[in-house]
This record gives structure tokens, C-alpha cells and sequence, in this order.
């Protein structure tokens, strides 16, 4: 649920000035849905969470299965209930449905799947509460949309409903609220951030490097991505990966490169420059560095998947200490040497550690020291994974194909990259041909 900036900035790059740290005053002329945290006043009062374990989760798979056998019309049925009944709540989602509406499917199967596991249920319930505040989403909505699921559930069923499904789905739909309403009361850091691009870099005419400051601190691990929106294009959300560690001024960097159709892409490379604003959802991902401090490090990355390894690298090549320096080694993918667009600042870190090797690989060969042909396929002659850690990052199709070309060299806890669903996705298809991700939207898996 995204917010719409219709009056945030000036038109057609969305330039905004707010001082770090402001709140949105009374008055203002930004929406009052631009709530900076969603703190109660005072400490919440303590609620009794209902468990899974009372849950009849074989009558809700078996009703939920109906809603699998034509989920297009049980969506649309889903949507169209809420919207008639709570229109306030319809300029909170994308003006087109679709892509919501597909990842809410995928969402509630993972969901009705996962209902043996408490743990990760409360996780993936509690990251939904938590990751869709950015959309506009409170703990008052929650209510309405849930209603609006058991509604679609009694719908498709038809004379398969009964009072037992009815009591069970009631009771599912009450537990998922309040494991929601106890995350989203827990969480403590903005549910958004605005961004001031302070320097905007074209790399190739489809490729830029943008420097953003956040206007409050913005915490992040090195091999996260953040969630993106631009004020031209309110209520759609894209992903980007972080480019560096985290520095000390606050400054990060994200990697654009525009596809045909981009909207959010084609406006941060081709329509952005210093001074515009970004709004910024909170860091994610679980690619994390390695836990032994000895071992050496193969990268893998595809085009602009570049991003998250080079905040990977720097973060290993800041905390070297006297003593044995790991070896590090970036395979980098592009289509053509002019994609090769971030060479200058991978080789000025490989001056500054000279146990950092880089092995470019484009289609033909082309470029500096540059391998030919496919990248997981120059990646498998690597000479040892021995001791090693492998990252990789990029699109979907991408981790697939190396994990296959890596099977029996390294072992699975050592090749590291974020879930392959979430890349699915998300993924921007760096450096090879595909679309943008979907569109963001209340409750799509993010």
C-alpha cells in the first residue's frame, strides 16, 4: 500500500526537501498516511496470542484448495469484496491488480502450507506486518482484508462450506491478526525513509550508479537490498540492492539499469538527478558474510547483480586484520564490454588488497582481460573451492544455473545467495533479458 506523493515534490522527478530527522507537521501538505513510525501511545498492552496448534488445518487446507482451483476469479472475488465494502482502502494498491493478485496466491499457499511450522508461520506473518507498513498498511486494515478472505474461501466452496470450516477459517483469521498486531507493535524503525539522491552517475546509456542520503539513519548489512518507490510512479515499489558497506556519512549507492517498460528503472536512469527524492522501505535480504573469518571468497555476479557482491567485497576488504588475508575472486557476467560499467571502482579496491582478483566474462570476450562464453560455465573451471564461500548475485535464472554447474564442488551451506522465490520475484534481471519485477502491493510477499 503505497502512499501517492501527488503533492510531494515538484512534477516529474518528485524533488522534496525534508531535514533529517523532521516529522510530518499538522498542516502539512504531505498525507497524514505518511506516518513516520506507528509507536501507540504508551507501551501496548499485552495480548494472549493464539497458537496453530487448535487450528483444524486439515479442513482449511482442504477449503483453501478449492480457492487453488481458480485463483484469477477468487482474487478478483477477494478484492472486489473489499473494495466495495472499505473504498478508502482501493487508493492504498497499484492502479493495476494483477501482479497483487498473483503474489497473494503465492503468499497464502506458503502461508496454508507452512501452518505445521509455528515458528516460521509467526515469521513470515510477522514480516509481512512489518514490511508492508511502507505501503500504508495499519493494524486497522487487517481486519477488513481477513474478513474479506474467509468471505472468498465460503464463496468458492459453495456447498462444500460448512460450520465446522466456517469456526475453523474464523479462528485462522483471528490468529494470523494477532501475530501481525504483536509484530507490527514491536517494530521500532520508520516505516519509510526519504531519500535525497546526491549524485547521479550514467554508466551506459541503460546503466546509472545513484548515491542516496537517507534522511534518518538507515541500518543495512553488506548483500541486502532495499525497497524503492519514486513520486512519479506512486504506489509501485521496486528492489535494489545496496552497493556498499555501510559508511559512516549514511551514504548508499544502488545500481539502475533501465529495461523496456521500466517505469521506476527508466525514471531513475534517464529522468533523476542530484537533489531528486526517493522513498525508501527498510533493508532486506539474507545473504550474509561468512562466519568463518579464514576462508576464501569466490563472487558470482550477473550485470547490475553486481551490487550486492561489491557491498559484500568492501565490507571483507575493510575488516582484514595483520595476519592471513583471505583470498577474494569476483567472476563478473555482462552481456558486452560496455556493460562492464563498474571496472574503475572494482580495480581501485584491488589496489588496495591485492589478494582481489577479477575475472570479467562477456558473451564474446570482448574487454579487459574479459573470458568468453557462459558464466557459470567459467566459474566451474575455478582452479579450488577448497575452503571457500561462494556468493551469488543476480537474477533468478542466474543462482540456478551456477548451483547446478557448481554441484559437487562446494558444498550447499557454502554457496550463498538470497531465496530463489524472492529472486523470483524481485529480480531485475541484471544484465540479461527480462522485465522488472512486479509491482508492490499490500500484502505481496516482499
Amino acid at each position: 500500500m503505497a502512499r501517492d506523493h501527488g503533492g510531494f515534490g515538484r512534477a516529474g522527478t518528485g524533488r522534496a526537501r525534508l531535514p533529517a530527522g523532521s516529522t510530518v507537521p499538522a498542516g502539512s501538505t504531505v498525507p497524514a498516511q505518511f506516518a513516520r513510525t506507528e509507536s501507540p501511545q504508551g507501551p501496548p498492552a499485552p495480548a494472549a496470542t493464539p497458537g496453530p496448534g487448535d487450528l483444524d488445518r486439515m479442513l482449511i487446507r482442504e477449503s483453501f484448495g478449492r480457492l487453488l482451483a481458480a485463483p484469477d476469479d477468487a482474487m478478483e472475488f477477494l478484492f472486489a469484496r473489499l473494495f466495495v465494502e472499505h473504498p478508502e482502502l482501493r487508493g492504498l494498491f497499484p492502479l493495476s491488480m494483477a501482479q497483487t493478485r498473483a503474489a497473494l496466491v503465492g503468499l497464502l499457499a506458503r502461508l496454508i502450507g507452512g501452518l505445521d511450522d509455528r515458528d516460521a508461520s509467526e515469521r513470515l506473518l510477522g514480516q509481512v506486518a512489518t514490511d508492508h507498513r511502507k505501503y500504508g498498511v495499519r493494524e486497522r486494515h487487517y481486519e477488513p482484508f481477513f474478513d474479506a478472505l474467509v468471505a472468498t474461501v465460503r464463496e468458492v466452496s459453495g456447498p462444500a462450506w460448512s460450520d465446522d470450516a466456517e469456526a475453523a477459517w474464523c479462528s485462522a483469521a483471528g490468529y494470523f491478526r494477532a501475530v501481525m498486531k504483536s509484530a507490527a507493535q514491536e517494530v521500532r524503525e520508520p516505516a519509510w525513509w526519504v531519500g535525497e539522491v546526491v549524485q547521479h552517475e550514467v554508466r551506459t546509456p541503460t546503466i546509472a550508479v545513484l548515491t542516496i542520503r537517507p534522511d534518518q539513519p538507515f541500518g543495512y548489512l553488506p548483500g541486502q537490498h532495499l525497497w524503492l518507490q519514486v513520486p512519479r510512479w506512486p504506489r509501485i515499489w521496486r528492489r535494489y540492492s545496496i552497493a556498499n558497506k555501510p559508511r559512516e556519512n549514511g551514504l548508499l549507492d544502488i545500481h539502475v539499469r533501465a529495461v523496456p517498460g521500466g517505469l521506476i528503472s527508466g525514471t531513475l536512469v534517464s529522468h533523476y538527478a542530484a537533489g531528486d527524492t526517493v522513498i525508501l522501505g527498510a533493508a532486506r535480504g539474507e545473504l550474509t558474510l561468512p562466519a568463518a573469518p579464514d576462508r576464501n571468497i569466490v563472487c558470482v555476479a550477473g550485470g547490475t547483480g553486481l551490487a550486492p557482491a561489491k557491498a559484500i567485497i568492501e565490507a571483507l576488504i575493510s575488516a582484514v586484520r595483520p595476519g592471513r588475508r583471505r583470498d577474494i575472486t569476483l567472476y563478473l557476467g555482462a552481456r558486452t564490454e560496455a556493460e562492464l560499467y563498474d571496472l574503475r571502482d572494482l580495480t581501485t579496491l584491488r589496489l588496495a588488497y591485492p589478494q582481489f582478483t577479477i575475472v570479467p566474462v562477456t558473451r564474446d570476450g570482448t574487454g579487459p582481460d574479459a573470458r568468453a562464453g557462459r558464466l557459470p560455465d567459467v566459474v566451474r573451471e575455478h582452479a579450488s573451492f577448497r575452503d571457500t564461500d561462494v556468493y551469488v548475485t543476480g537474477p533468478a535464472g542466474l543462482v540456478t544455473a551456477t548451483a547446478r554447474a557448481l554441484t559437487g564442488r562446494v558444498a550447499p551451506e557454502r554457496l550463498h545467495h538470497d531465496p530463489l522465490d524472492a529472486l523470483r520475484a524481485a529480480s531485475h534481471r541484471a544484465g540479461l533479458p527480462g522485465a522488472e519485477p512486479p509491482e508492490g502491493g499490500p500484502l505481496v510477499g516482499s
